[in-house]
């Protein structure tokens, strides 16, 4: 095994990046660039019945996006690929029959009904469900006439009796786990394919990985990967065992329940520096329990010691926070750019820029993400929709007063210099004689659609001399 450091991504293409993947992949990539390692992609896409046709490509596009960038994988190649494991069968083959030749594994024709009755009788008796061996000792006569004969079969491996595997898991430590909990796993499905099992430990051993970064769910089946590697005379790599990410209500983050791809949160506009420090966060903290840093910095910090053996919460309420205070350390300027996308495809006219900058400055503050601009902008770049009660404000005397005061008065309003828009604002309460509620709710209504909002001088910045005016005077009554 090489002394380099060397880890592996080894996502499934059964959907898009998962939250949960983005993680292991953030963990793998700062573990390697802090200990001046490779960051491996591999593709396990064995499972034939699950794939998504675009799978692979946004997972590299999200890894892409996000600045995960591997140092080997597909369409970038490396001296250990292919890296996709379909193409890898041929060699999956050859160590399927070594593991034949040597008695090791064996040939199972048992069919799905089979199995089923027999962990249905094994519940009954309140036994652990596990495959009974009942093709293990098959001659190799029979077993090649029933070959010859076009049964169909898989290949299990076969497991030791009553022997304890134990293994020093980087987070968890010494870790024991009797055979006799294992059952003798799969390992060529009857479709030809390897299962996850030998194909991953076979591959981890011939591209030399050197730490094998997974979810705590896989610790059941360490034994069974230990086991392969004896079989095959192989040192195992040093294994990982990150904890679960849970739901607020501690149920396991699943995508049946949750918006869990990470194309989605990238989709919304979710800032990827919030994206990377949030996820990150779940489950590892700096010794000073830092909040926000760069994945520069992550990749520094980075350490097995920080990350904890209790599950991970992912709130989405803290991902907004943390989202929103992101948001509020840009420019206007770059979150104009940021959220143009948005607003261009809502049917908006942004083609003004002095206007755009401003709506920015008055959404900065409200948003969490980039596609939640819509609900902050529309008010300025749609007709109103003024509801019965503020039209009966609109209606009154003493809104009128107020409206047709900054009418006739709008050659005198401030318009480029916000200090000074403001005092004129507010001097036109005591030039009128209309004070509070009176004064300043038809000013908002008719610049924005209802009572409550942003401060009148900020309505007045936002939309401009010739659009203020405008939208006064649609609310004048003849």
């Amino acid at each position: 095994m090489s002394n380099k450091v060397r880890v592996r991504l080894a996502p499934s293409p059964t959907g898009y990046l998962h939250l949960g993947t983005l993680r292991v992949a953030l963990y793998n990539y700062a573990f390697a660039k802090k200990n001046n390692g490779s960051f491996i992609l591999r593709i396990e896409d064995t499972d034939q019945n699950r794939l998504i046709e675009d799978a692979v490509e946004n997972i590299i596009s999200t890894l892409n996006t996000i600045g995960v960038d591997f140092d080997e994988g597909p369409n970038k190649g490396g001296a250990y690929g292919p890296y996709v494991q379909s193409e890898r069968l041929d060699i999956y083959k050859k160590y399927i029959d070594k593991l034949l030749e040597k008695g090791l594994a064996y040939h199972c024709f048992c069919d799905k009904e089979t199995l089923d009755e027999m962990r249905a009788a094994q519940i009954e008796r309140k036994e652990d469900p596990k495959y009974d061996r009942r093709c293990l000792n098959l001659s190799k006569k029979e077993v090649q006439a029933r070959i010859d004969r076009g049964d169909s079969y898989v290949i299990r491996l076969k497991m030791p009796d009553d022997r304890v595997f134990s293994f020093d898991d980087a987070i968890r430590g010494l870790v024991e786990i009797n055979s006799s909990q294992v059952d003798d796993q799969v390992i060529l499905k009857s479709d030809g394919f390897p299962t996850y099992h030998l194909a991953a430990c076979v591959d981890d051993h011939l591209m030399e990985i050197t730490h094998v970064f997974r979810g705590e769910e896989w610790i059941s089946s360490t034994p069974k990967h230990i086991w392969l590697y004896e079989c095959l005379g192989w040192q195992p790599p040093k294994f990982v065992h990150l904890p679960l990410i849970m739901n607020t209500d501690h149920s396991k983050l699943s995508k049946r329940k949750n918006d869990v791809s990470v194309e989605n949160y990238l989709q919304k506009g979710y800032p990827v520096p919030a994206i990377i420090n949030y996820i990150a966060l779940i489950g590892w903290h700096t010794p000073d329990d830092r909040e926000f840093f760069t994945l520069d910095e992550l990749c520094q910090e980075f350490s097995l010691e920080r990350v904890s053996k209790a599950n991970g919460v992912f709130d989405i309420v803290k991902l907004n926070w943390m989202s929103g205070m992101y948001i509020r350390e840009m420019s206007n300027e770059d979150l104009a750019e940021k959220c143009r996308p948005y607003l261009e495809k809502a049917g908006y006219d942004v083609s003004d820029q002095r206007k755009l900058i401003a709506v920015m400055d008055n959404a900065k503050d409200r948003i969490h993400c980039y596609s939640e601009v819509i609900e902050h902008s529309k008010m300025f770049y749609e007709d109103l929709n003024i509801s019965e009660e503020d039209q009966n404000i609109l209606a009154e005397e003493d809104s009128q007063t107020v409206l047709k005061y900054f009418i006739e008065n709008v050659d005198e309003v401030p318009w480029d210099n916000a200090e000074e828009l403001g005092i004129f604002i507010k001097a036109g309460s005591k030039a009128i004689g209309i004070k509070g509620k009176k004064y300043f709710f038809p000013l908002r209504i008719s610049l924005f659609g209802a009572s409550h909002g942003p401060d009148i001088p900020k309505l007045f910045a936002i939309l401009g001399k010739d659009e203020t005016i405008a939208r006064m005077e649609k609310q004048i009554r003849k």
